[in-house]
């Protein structure tokens, strides 16, 4: 049962954001200490990446592991309204699936970063510049 009335429920939902959030913002700045530049949410890109590098046909995503369903402790279901909250994730990792598809497909190279992931810098920044400096 969900602890909070529905207005302190829509006030806290109201302030989840789905841009600029701390995880992305912490790879906006390891790519860019690393000499890249990027743009940011490309309209024209399937799923509109959260980080583009046009030069290197490269697309970033940094997904929330509760929001695009990924297999860590952080994406587990509440225990109220269980039936909605696991079609939005369903429906949200198909909508990833399908995005990445099309960009691979458009010959773009795409690296998803899952925010558990950014809890250790170092290791993230290896594997950012590992997959940033591999040849096509």
């Amino acid at each position: 049962m969900d602890n909070l009335t529905h207005a302190q429920r829509s006030e806290t939902m109201r302030r989840v954001r789905s841009v600029d959030t701390t995880p992305e913002l912490l790879v906006r700045r390891l790519v860019h200490g690393m000499g890249f530049r990027y743009g940011l949410h490309s309209k024209r890109l399937a799923g509109h990446p959260d980080l583009v590098l046009n030069r290197l046909r490269t697309a970033i995503f940094v997904h929330g592991c509760f929001w695009h369903r990924h297999e860590c402790s952080a994406a587990a279901l509440p225990e109220t309204n269980r039936v909605y909250w696991e079609a939005k994730q369903q429906r949200n990792s198909a909508r990833d699936r399908r995005s990445i598809r099309a960009l691979r497909r458009a010959g773009w190279r795409v690296l998803v970063i899952w925010e558990c992931q950014t809890r250790n810098v170092v290791k993230l920044q290896e594997r950012i510049r590992r997959f940033l400096s591999e040849q096509k």
